[in-house]
């Protein structure tokens, strides 16, 4: 049997697909989450996905797509993709963008502070 492919129909129906995104649902601390991505992602992978998020963070925060590129070492084929994203129907990085505005320590008047994980 050959590798499966994922496509925009099916994807988000895989089992493999379901039973990754129900794992990360057991993660109950961002050390959690961090070693499982760790275990699950190469360094290259992280670093990849860390950068897109970063780029649609400062999308979302106003920074222009030459600045978020600038900022984030990202090509600006990745900034657009990822404005792409964040414009689409599927809503994966809005939906997180606005759970963590409204969820944000700050934003309960608390700081979120991690010695291993700082956030800045």
């Amino acid at each position: 049997m050959g590798k499966k492919r994922y496509t925009e129909g099916t994807w988000r129906s895989d089992p493999f697909f379901r039973r990754l995104c129900a794992a990360f649902r057991t993660c109950r601390t961002e050390r959690d989450v961090a070693n499982f991505l760790r275990d699950v992602a190469t360094l290259a992978e992280l670093k990849a996905m860390s950068e897109r998020w970063e780029v649609a963070r400062l999308l979302n925060a106003g920074v222009s797509y030459r600045g978020a590129a600038a900022r984030t070492s990202a090509s600006t084929t990745t900034v657009t993709r990822v404005a792409g994203f964040l414009r689409g129907d599927i809503g994966g990085y809005r939906s997180v963008l606005n759970h963590q505005h409204h969820c944000s320590p700050a934003r309960r008047g608390e700081r979120m502070v991690s010695k291993e994980y700082p956030v800045t």
